[in-house]
């Protein structure tokens, strides 16, 4: 249960109560201006609340609109109108290369910002009744305190949503070469020849391919066995395929042992199970995690814990130590992902203005990587499935079993399905092929729900479809679906 707060100790140094009754008050102060401070901001005012948005002179929308899914899935989406000509799935088509100019695609991702920014965060905060935004950076000042570039606010309630940024890594000459992030990486102003990506995650792999499909000759460099390190190795095993037939070379297990500059770029020295080995590139992506954008951010004076790494401590409520103050978004360390960032900070201010506990069941949100083919998952996997319950029961349905992608020659990917030993309820999915971003949410209701195996064939699919290939993995349990025509339920 949430703990509703009563008078707080101010400490040492912070004003009296006597002092505070000239600075002005809100119900809520949020501080941060992403998904998750946005969703707290409206779920203020559909309360009746007062709320006060301090983004720390950050532009509004934080990393989503700004710097990452917006902008990225755009530059995607160049780079596979760029691809398919080149790379024809029809005998009858003949391969092509069209002229590109990346000044150009920047720009347009530029302009696609701008645009968003503007109808989904500026004007949106326009019609937020009682709510105020002051640009400055944030600090807080005690307890119940906010202090913006000297300017001292007070409110019943706070929400932290400062995010999160790239975490630098202890390698050896790497600073002093210089390497770009998310944000650098899509401000270039030329195409790098090279590019080399630290890094086999979701933000790594689609910069990666991204890069190559414009023209980078690139090579990923993970330092875990796998890319993908947190998916099924079936599914990494299947992305990796693909990516390493368009000419990424990924290496993994790699440790990066010095970076230097070279007159043609950065020299990273690196070793693997197989030996030392150097890779040359004109550029360095690094993204090999983030780190919680919480130093300076007064966390120690108003009473809040952090957990390991720096991220902000709370309880499944979202609530920190201090009683008035919660947290949600990167900066709690949770998932980073702009979905769970929104519904973390709607949930924490419901919970700061009520006794009602609400909170996630992360099990059941899915998560998506924007590579081509895509890569989907909700749940469980096997490997999680044998930590929880100690056995498993899985099915993997390839895609050429799967008729729509026979029919359109689409025929890279899997359908992994993971479900519960005795009651057959679906307990994870992980899919592999085109569009997964988008198949995943039958799987996401199923799991939610509590549907099974067999709920599942006895829903009638569209035929031919990508979706059968969720279906075709449940029947996997009690058919041999490499031998099966079209038409069995």
């Amino acid at each position: 249960m949430v703990s509703m707060p009563g008078p707080v100790e101010l400490p040492a140094g912070v004003a009296s109560v006597e002092e505070e009754r000239f600075m002005e008050r809100f119900d809520l102060i949020i501080v941060g201006g992403g998904a998750a401070a946005f969703a707290g901001a409206a779920k203020a005012a559909d309360l009746g609340k007062s709320a006060l948005i301090c983004n720390s002179g950050l532009p509004l929308g934080g990393t989503c609109i700004n710097v990452g899914c917006m902008p990225s899935k755009h530059l995607l989406a160049v780079a596979q109108a760029l691809e398919d000509p080149r790379r024809p799935r029809f005998a009858a088509v003949a391969p092509c290369r069209p002229a590109f100019d990346f000044a150009t695609a920047v720009a347009g991702k530029d302009a696609l910002v701008a645009s968003a920014r503007r109808s989904n965060y500026e004007d949106v905060l326009d019609g937020l009744d009682g709510v105020r935004l002051v640009p400055g950076r944030a600090r807080l000042g005690g307890a119940n305190q906010v202090e913006v570039d000297g300017t001292m606010y007070e409110a019943d309630r706070i929400l932290l949503a400062t995010g999160s940024s790239t975490r630098p890594l202890p390698v050896p000459g790497l600073d002093e070469a210089g390497w770009l992030n998310n944000v650098t990486a899509m401000a270039l102003a030329e195409l790098p020849a090279s590019l080399a990506v630290i890094g086999g995650g979701p933000l790594g792999l689609e910069f990666a391919q991204m890069f190559a499909r414009f023209g980078s000759a690139v090579t990923v460099l993970e330092a875990l066995p796998q890319i993908l390190p947190r998916h099924d190795p079936e599914v990494a095993a299947e992305l990796r395929s693909a990516l390493e037939a368009e000419g990424i070379d990924v290496h993994t297990g790699v440790r990066i042992q010095q970076v230097a500059r070279t007159g043609a770029g950065r020299r990273l020295t690196c070793r693997d199970s197989d030996g030392e080995f150097e890779v040359v590139a004109q550029e360095i992506l690094l993204a090999a995690g983030v780190r919680p954008n919480t130093a300076d951010l007064g966390l120690e004076v108003a009473g809040v814990r952090t957990a390991p790494g720096g991220f902000i401590a709370v309880s499944p409520f979202f609530q920190t130590d201090n009683p008035a103050i919660f947290a949600a978004g990167d900066c709690i360390g949770r998932m980073a992902l702009e979905t769970v960032a929104a519904k973390e900070g709607a949930l924490a201010v419901e919970n700061a203005f009520s006794v009602a506990v609400r909170t996630i069941e992360y099990d059941h949100v899915p998560q998506a990587v924007f590579t081509s083919p895509q890569v989907a998952s909700v749940g469980l996997t096997e490997e999680e499935e044998m930590r929880r319950l100690h056995t498993c029961l899985c099915r993997t349905v390839r895609m050429r079993d799967v008729p729509r992608a026979v029919a359109v020659n689409e025929t890279q990917g899997l359908f992994k399905m993971v479900i519960h030993p005795r009651s057959r309820k679906l307990l994870g999915m992980h899919i592999v092929a085109p569009h997964a971003a988008e198949l995943i949410h039958e799987a996401v209701l199923a799991v939610k729900f509590g549907l099974s195996v067999d709920d599942l064939v006895d829903t009638v699919h569209v035929f031919p479809t990508f979706s059968e290939g969720i279906k075709r993995a449940a029947q996997a349990f009690s058919r041999d679906v490499t031998r099966m025509s079209c038409c069995v339920e």
